[in-house]
């Protein structure tokens, strides 16, 4: 949520944003109620001191009879003020967070700038086949049985590629919170930043929905699944229950940047792309995924973006895959970013770059909402806030494609071996 005084002071700012990021809000709307409510508010401050000022005063029946009016209009004023609260708070949560100055503008995907390309892509001497097919023929992917017990869009993901999951989310693991492996990547990408290690944790995969609404991830709810007796919703990904962990609290000022690992099972209907990517586990309803996030000072929270896709980068480059960096333009990022970096993986199958990782800088949107400050000069002000995916399902993709051998197993990783007990290739079993 943006500050409503920097919208009324920044109108047209802000209607851009609304335009370049296809939002559907009346900013001269919003301002309109923004006004009447305050002129409400003013009102009934005059009407409340005046009502108190008679109150204190000689109580003749004509006094009476006038303070018996003023409470009347005062009732009426009141609702008066919920009915324009409640539309203003509704119009405000609409509003799209300010697109950072170096994000690119345009419509769709198509405007994405990609900032760079890492690592030499394979040329195989025979024809590379996708995921899905070497998983089946490993018998380590087995969708047919999934979708005979659970429906279409789950898998069952067995043998060496369930060991490969488990040594991806341990290597994440060991990255994130070890401060000389982070100390390595920030000297790298020469940037003077802490080296704070990220605290795992498992989190929730419940949200209420006043709190999914506050983090700003609600929307489009076609793609939530809702457990309607309950009325609490599956998360999409461990930010959504990361980012709200700390709602309400004042943040201590010396220990900023904050930063959370969470591993969670991650719960997405994939309304709408019927017929994409049906195959394998490109668009699965359920997987499980590692992420990051982080809570900053204000003027420190983009060089923190810089100091994640810095990260995930690193790991990539261990996992020797290639890749590029990916700017996302205005018309393909989310409402609540003001900066999106995405990080897509050669897929020699598809003989395209998938996204696998992306990173997302909030600036005080989702804080706003969620009410999580810090002080500073005995002024309290708001963190800011960034998520970034740190492993999902989508680098087993990755590493399948281009690990594969033309005698049809999968070798491994060399940086994930001693995390699969020394294994260094999937064979049929």
């Amino acid at each position: 949520m943006l500050d409503v005084k920097f919208i009324r002071d920044n109108k047209e700012i802000v209607k851009e944003a609304v335009k370049n990021k296809k939002v559907h809000v009346d900013i001269e709307e919003l301002l309109e109620i923004d006004k009447k409510r305050r002129q409400i508010m003013e009102s009934s401050e005059s009407l409340k001191a005046e009502q108190n000022k008679r109150s204190r005063g000689p109580q003749s029946p004509i006094n009476l009879e006038e303070l018996k009016k003023l409470k009347e209009k005062f009732k009426g004023l009141e609702a008066d003020l919920v009915e324009a609260e409640n539309k203003f708070h509704d119009l405000m949560l609409k509003v799209p967070n300010i697109p950072s100055g170096d994000t690119p503008i345009g419509l769709d995907e198509s405007s994405n700038k990609v900032l760079r390309q890492v690592g030499k892509i394979s040329n195989f001497s025979f024809k590379p086949k996708e995921h899905w097919e070497l998983g089946q023929e490993l018998d380590i992917l087995d969708t047919e049985r999934a979708a005979k017990v659970s429906g279409a869009r789950f898998v069952y993901m067995k043998g060496g590629l369930a060991l490969m999951e488990f040594a991806l989310m341990q290597y994440g693991l060991f990255v994130l919170t070890d401060e000389k492996q982070l100390a390595k990547i920030a000297k790298k990408a020469k940037l003077d930043i802490p080296t704070t290690p990220f605290i795992p944790v498992l989190p929730p995969v419940f949200i209420k929905p006043d709190v999914f609404q506050k983090m700003g991830r609600l929307e489009p709810r076609e793609e939530r699944y809702h457990i309607q007796g309950d009325d609490l919703y599956l998360i999409g990904s461990a930010e959504h229950t990361l980012g709200s962990m700390h709602m309400d609290e004042f943040l201590q000022t010396e220990k900023l940047p904050l930063r959370y690992v969470g591993f969670s099972t991650a719960f997405r209907r994939e309304a709408g792309s019927y017929g994409k990517d049906m195959k394998g586990m490109l668009r699965i309803h359920q997987f499980d995924k590692l992420e990051m996030e982080s809570f900053t000072l204000p003027e420190d929270s983009t060089k923190e973006q810089d100091f994640i896709v810095a990260i995930q980068e690193h790991m990539i480059q261990e996992l020797e895959l290639p890749y590029q960096v990916v700017a996302i333009c205005t018309g393909d990022m989310g409402v609540p970013d003001s900066r999106q970096i995405d990080i897509e993986t050669w897929m020699p199958g598809q003989n395209k770059y998938r996204e696998t990782h992306t990173s997302d800088l909030m600036t005080d949107f989702q804080s706003r909402r969620l009410a999580i400050k810090f002080k500073r000069n005995n002024k309290s002000e708001f963190v800011h806030m960034n998520d970034a995916t740190a492993f999902a399902g989508r680098t087993l993709i990755a590493i399948l494609e281009n690990y594969q051998t033309e005698k049809g197993t999968i070798m491994i990783p060399k940086v994930l071996q001693k995390y699969m007990g020394g294994l260094k290739e999937i064979k049929k079993s």
